[in-house]
C-alpha cells in the first residue's frame, strides 16, 4: 500500500500561480481585474502541483449583503491543480486557513462554480460550504480575440469590428464561514445543493 504523500501549502509567487493558472485551470488565465491576488502554492512530496488563489480587493460591495465591511470577506477566484493524491477539499481547506490567518480580520470567504463548464460545485459541497443560490454573472467582451470583463472594457473606445459581447452565466454562489457566529448568522441562508441532471450521473 502506497503511503499518503507529504503535503505543503505555502505562499507561491506571482509567476507560478500564473503558470499553474493556465496549465490547469479551464480558464487558462488569472483575474487581470482584481486588485489584490493572494497566491498559495501546493506541494506534494516537494513536486509543486497547482495554487489556490483568493482576491481581497476587487469588489468593495462584496460583503454588504451579510453586513460585512470591506476587508472582512474574500473570494476564492481560482483551484488550479495538476494530477494529485490529496483531496482538493483539504488543499483548499488547508489553502483557506493560510488567508484566514493572513488576515485576522476575514469573517468569510465566497466561491462560484461555473455552471457553463458543467460545474455545479463538487469542491465546495465536499467542503460544507453553504450553497446560497444562482448568481449571473457580468457580461464579456471579446476584444481581438482576448476575453475582458465588461467593467474592463471601454466599448465606446474599441474598434466595433474586433468587439464582441458575451452574455453573463449563470454562477452557482457558495459560502464559507470562517467564524461560529457567521456561521450562525448565514446558516438560514442555506438551499440544498444543485445536482446534476440524471442523464449526467
Amino acid at each position: 500500500m502506497s503511503s499518503r504523500p507529504e503535503l505543503k501549502l505555502d505562499w507561491c509567487t506571482h509567476a507560478a500561480a500564473k503558470y499553474a493558472v493556465e496549465k490547469w485551470h479551464y480558464s487558462k488565465r488569472l483575474p487581470s481585474t482584481f486588485t489584490k491576488l493572494n497566491k498559495v502554492g501546493a506541494w506534494e512530496n516537494g513536486t509543486f502541483i497547482g495554487a489556490v488563489v483568493f482576491s481581497t480587493g476587487s469588489n468593495k460591495n462584496i460583503g454588504s449583503p451579510y453586513g460585512l465591511a470591506f476587508g472582512s470577506i474574500c473570494e476564492l477566484v481560482r483551484v488550479a491543480l495538476a494530477g494529485h493524491a490529496t483531496p482538493t477539499t483539504r488543499i483548499v481547506s488547508v489553502a483557506v486557513k493560510l488567508i484566514s490567518r493572513q488576515y485576522p480580520s476575514l469573517r468569510m470567504c465566497v466561491s462560484y462554480a461555473a455552471s457553463e463548464e458543467g460545474h455545479i460545485g463538487t469542491l465546495y459541497q465536499a467542503g460544507n460550504w453553504l450553497y446560497v443560490g444562482d448568481v449571473k454573472g457580468g457580461d464579456s467582451f471579446m476584444v481581438k480575440g482576448r476575453k475582458m470583463l465588461n467593467r474592463a472594457v471601454d466599448a465606446s473606445r474599441i474598434d466595433k469590428r474586433g468587439l464582441s459581447r458575451i452574455k453573463g452565466s449563470v454562477r452557482h454562489k457558495y459560502l464559507y464561514p470562517l467564524d461560529p457566529a457567521m456561521r450562525a448568522q448565514i446558516e438560514p441562508l442555506r438551499k440544498p445543493y444543485p445536482k446534476r441532471p440524471a442523464s449526467e450521473v
